[in-house]
């Protein structure tokens, strides 16, 4: 099973979904929290479901249980929290709502998981995409 990551900050339209064509992803899964921004351009909801389908030939699925809740987010963001922190906070909250078994691994299958941030390092899709490693084994994670 694959699953891959992409962010959308620092990237033009062209180069994000050059990448999540030739990724061999089958569809994006969202896993941001707020998805509707006007500040993500090419990344809002329901313009990123019609180009990801043009362009790509791929499919759209929001999963929010998957995504940090505000106060989290916001906590480390706007207050400039410590990672490590938020690390453990987001791993606890996953682990609670226990993703593992209330998610479907044939969504998830070849999937791309979305988020803003442009580096894995410090984003919560890596934590995702790790956390589901380790609870489901034989998981290749890709970052695109």
């Amino acid at each position: 099973m694959r699953i891959f990551t992409i962010g959308f900050t620092k990237k033009s339209a062209e180069s994000f979904f050059s990448l999540l064509s030739g990724s061999g992803a089958k569809r994006l899964a969202d896993v941001r929290l707020n998805n509707s921004s006007q500040l993500a351009g090419f990344a809002k909801k329901e313009d990123l479901k019609y180009f990801l389908q043009a362009i790509c030939g791929m499919e759209y699925v929001h999963l929010p249980d998957l995504a940090p809740t505000q106060p989290m987010l916001d906590a480390y963001k706007k207050e400039k929290g410590d990672w490590s922190a938020y690390e453990v906070q987001f791993l606890d909250l996953m682990k609670a709502r226990a993703i593992e078994k209330t998610l479907s691994k044939e969504v998830l299958a070849d999937a791309c998981l979305l988020c803003s941030e442009d580096k894995p390092q410090l984003c919560h899709r890596r934590l995702v995409a790790e956390y589901l490693r380790d609870k489901w084994g034989k998981v290749e994670i890709i970052h695109i």
